[in-house]
């Protein structure tokens, strides 16, 4: 907003004129000096400066507007992508928010891109049959995406509305899939497909991972030290998903740390020994860093251990830490208890992929 044009901000065109002339041309300008400087500046009386920076000042800011107003504004515009999934759903009061940023980690082959596959056939089914009736823009950075497979879902899933003819082919043609191999690539097709975004027609946008495109440009070296990628994604997808108001789902990898101070602390006392498997367990933490985390605003871990596969609501403004035991079968992802399991203090964040079971009934 500090950059909005003052031609843009309905001064009287006399007074524009002043300021254009002193090259004082955004809001920033104008705010920056102090009203005696700007007076000096612009030759004009004190009190005309006065009334133009107020005039500034509130075509600068944004309206306030009351909790009960933001309160309202969500009842109306908000809503969820269901899962299909009533513990997960009950557990996220309706399921995959819109207008914001749901994140699923967890290790490869766990069952995440299961997941998206149901969702995106979800979303794109007609809302008679509980779907939201829409096109799906589906990011595959890691070629993952398999037509054949979200069929299978369907049909496991479906298998009434499945069997009438075309309908397969028709969801199928509302998913656009695209791969891109950097993130400027990835900005390129997002911002090809801006239109059909703003017409209302993407009910949902899944990138399947959001890690690939970050370390593929490391690897390419074309991102400098001191550059965050993250910064610029992050702004771009959290503003299509509260534009749009529609869900934006994306896929984390994990990375372990190289040395075992990270997990280990003084007040903790002496460590005792471990072995190479619960070691390397104890490793495993999403990738992107704390400046990813702090931005989803639902993170969805995804584990395995103790033979059983788990979904941790791990963070979740509504929901409290839960774990519920899944499998994948020819219709997706199927939960094991509807009811979910509490998960004690900071195990909601761990990751693992075998070992003890750390969840407590």
């Amino acid at each position: 907003m500090a950059n909005k044009l003052i031609s843009q901000m309905g001064l009287p065109p006399s007074l524009f004129h002043i300021f254009s002339a002193r090259n004082i041309l955004t809001a920033k300008d104008a705010l920056s000096l102090p009203e005696v400087d700007l007076m000096a500046l612009l030759d004009i009386e004190i009190d005309l400066v006065r009334s133009a920076v107020a005039h500034i000042s509130e075509a600068t800011c944004p309206p306030f507007q009351t909790g009960l107003a933001l309160l309202e504004e969500k009842k109306k515009s908000g809503g969820h992508l269901s899962t299909l999934l009533p513990g997960l759903d009950n557990a996220l009061c309706g399921g995959i928010p819109f207008g914001a940023l749901t994140e699923l980690v967890g290790p490869s082959g766990i069952g995440k891109t299961q997941f998206c596959l149901k969702l995106a056939l979800l979303a794109a089914l007609p809302e008679c049959y509980g779907g939201l009736n829409g096109r799906v823009i589906y990011i595959d950075t890691e070629s993952k995406f398999s037509s054949r497979r979200m069929i299978e879902i369907g049909e496991g899933s479906f298998p009434h509305i499945f069997r009438l003819q075309g309908l397969a082919q028709k969801m199928a043609g509302r998913i656009i899939v695209t791969r891109p191999t950097s993130i400027s690539e990835f900005n390129d097709s997002l911002q090809q497909m801006k239109l059909t975004l703003l017409q209302n027609e993407v009910k949902l946008l899944i990138v399947d991972s959001i890690a690939a495109l970050v370390s593929w440009d490391n690897e390419k070296g074309t991102i400098s030290s001191r550059q965050s990628p993250l910064r610029g994604l992050l702004s771009f997808l959290k503003s299509i998903a509260e534009f749009s108001q529609i869900p934006v789902v994306l896929t984390n990898q994990v990375r372990s740390h190289s040395s075992d101070d990270t997990f280990h602390y003084i007040f903790q006392g002496h460590r005792k020994e471990t072995s190479n498997s619960e070691r390397s367990e104890s490793h495993l933490t999403a990738a992107l860093g704390i400046q990813w985390a702090h931005a989803v605003t639902i993170r969805l871990i995804f584990e395995a251990h103790s033979g059983h596969r788990f979904i941790k609501v791990a963070k979740s403004p509504i929901s409290p830490p839960v774990a519920f035991p899944f499998v994948v079968e020819s219709s997706g992802i199927t939960l094991l208890n509807q009811e979910g399991i509490s998960v004690a203090g900071s195990e909601i964040n761990a990751i693992r992929c075998q070992g003890c079971n750390v969840l407590t009934q």
